[in-house]
């Protein structure tokens, strides 16, 4: 058994979660939930990022303090992790004491390494994305300089702390050569590469031009930059600087999740301060797409950004988690759209899984007395389905460790679809007068690939699949992958079906 450490990214409160949100904490989700299901020993992390002038700006503007308006954007995220059933071991937030423990003595072994230096900063500044660029970087409109993600620059001059990124530029370029896995997809690692070729500058770690942050050990007219505060909630969460803490035998992380807008600061900044302080980088920085929304861009002037716990209401909470996995491969760009995911729902989830386990369940309680036929020896037309039902959970794992989430549905669906080509062919409610013994043998193959298909699915739509499993007679013991190789007896009572998915009524 191992021990895996996944991650969301901790999310900024200056505004309240959105689908984006959403979508990249149900990817660690699903992972944490198919390792847990391997028997691994898991360690889930997800929170609130609380600090920097962003936020200090968006609680003036509330007419509230900044702790109080963290506190309430922060339960807002809170509620998210619960209302979508996520399976988080903890949840860290940047203004606890744990966090701005780890943090200074972070930046004390940082000092005592000689890796900070007092200077002083100027240059073009981001208060939206709380980062500086070059002028190589910036575009001008209307006499209005921008960063490449759109915030508007400003150009700032103060004393600050730095940290010497220039002298790890090398070691991060042979990092990544001797780790091809560690950025990922491909697309972001390439831009990652490039980047740190153009050549790395010292890093600005401090700020004195706002006050909401941690402060700096010894100099409190500082505050630590806000991206040096947030990635240590990684180590914080593990016990740093407890290295003899029972959770830091989860570090390294396996995978950090994250929005391609921050992996500069996930595979560029974080690795570097880690190995400058004598500690082991993450293995792996996934960074996603962006949703658009019907065909546009998801933005607050907009005011076309989804709430989660909205669609929750309209779809179900299991429907909305497949679909966000299913639509779009995970390192892409994808479009919300309504349409889709009532597609989805009726054709995927209603129509091939659902009316499959209605079909058989409801001969088994016609046909067998509602109890479980017998395991039998597979015939010649059973054989491809059988063989493809034994090879699909390695089939999925596969798919999962590179983060495949939408491949992984697609081999679970594919075999749903064969499984409804085959109960068509053998058409078990005709062999009821044919043959009975025959009958029973199909009823029983059915009733394994449901119980493989359920087992499988359970980390992308657990409340379903656990009634799915209620309904298959699986003891809460045996929904492990391993116990798919141990056959339920024979005669056990199978309660009566009722449906599993709703279709979704379209208007005409």
């Amino acid at each position: 058994m191992a021990r895996v450490y996944y991650t969301t990214p901790i999310y900024y409160v200056n505004d309240k979660p959105h689908i984006g949100h959403a979508y990249t904490s149900l990817a660690t989700d699903v992972l944490a939930r198919w390792k847990r299901l391997e028997g691994h020993e898991v360690f889930f992390l997800t929170g609130t990022d609380e600090h920097g002038q962003k936020v200090e700006k968006a609680a003036q503007d509330a007419g509230m303090e900044p702790q109080a308006f963290t506190d309430q954007v922060s339960q807002s995220f809170r509620v998210l992790a619960e209302r979508m059933g996520y399976s988080n071991d903890d949840f860290i937030r940047t203004t606890e004491p744990r966090h701005r423990r780890a943090c200074q003595a972070l930046w004390e072994e940082l000092v005592r390494r000689d890796e900070i230096y007092l200077g002083h900063y100027e240059g073009w500044y981001a208060v939206r994305d709380e980062a500086f660029y070059g002028p190589d970087e910036l575009t001008e409109r209307d006499g209005v300089k921008y960063a490449p993600s759109g915030a508007p620059v400003a150009w700032v001059k103060e004393p600050s702390y730095f940290f010497r990124l220039s002298k790890w530029q090398d070691w991060l370029l042979r990092f990544y050569e001797e780790n091809p896995g560690f950025i990922a997809p491909g697309s972001r690692r390439n831009e990652v590469i490039s980047f740190v070729k153009s050549g790395l500058q010292d890093l600005s770690i401090s700020r004195t031009s706002f006050k909401w942050g941690i402060p700096v050990p010894g100099d409190p007219a500082h505050v630590m930059y806000v991206w040096l505060d947030a990635l240590t909630n990684y180590i914080t969460a593990a016990g740093y600087p407890d290295t003899g803490a029972d959770r830091w035998r989860f570090w390294p992380a396996d995978v950090h999740f994250v929005g391609k807008d921050i992996v500069r600061f996930h595979a560029i900044y974080w690795p570097a301060f880690l190995k400058a302080a004598g500690l082991e980088p993450p293995r792996r920085v996934f960074a996603h797409g962006w949703w658009t929304i019907e065909g546009q861009k998801m933005s607050k002037s907009l005011g076309n950004a989804i709430d989660p716990l909205a669609l929750i209401e309209e779809y179900g909470l299991d429907p909305l988690r497949y679909f966000l996995l299913r639509e779009v491969p995970f390192g892409n760009d994808g479009d919300f759209s309504r349409a889709a995911l009532i597609g989805r729902v009726n054709g995927e989830l209603a129509d091939t899984l659902g009316n499959l386990a209605n079909r058989t369940l409801s001969l088994i309680q016609r046909n067998c007395g509602g109890r479980l036929p017998a395991v039998a020896e597979a015939a010649p037309a059973d054989a491809d389905l059988l063989q493809a039902l034994a090879a699909l959970p390695a089939a999925v794992a596969g798919h999962l460790e590179a983060q495949e989430f939408h491949l992984a549905l697609e081999a679970i669906m594919a075999q749903a679809r064969a499984a409804n080509g085959y109960i068509t062919a053998q058409q078990p409610w005709a062999l009821r007068k044919t043959d009975p013994a025959r009958m029973e043998v199909v009823l029983r193959h059915l009733h394994t690939a449901l119980r493989v298909f359920a087992t499988v699915l359970q980390p992308f739509m657990p409340g379903t699949m656990a009634a799915m499993l209620d309904q298959l007679g699986v003891p809460e013991e045996a929904r492990g992958l391993a116990a798919l190789a141990t056959p339920l007896p024979e005669g056990r009572p199978l309660p009566p079906p009722a449906p599993l998915f709703r279709k979704i009524e379209v208007a005409a």
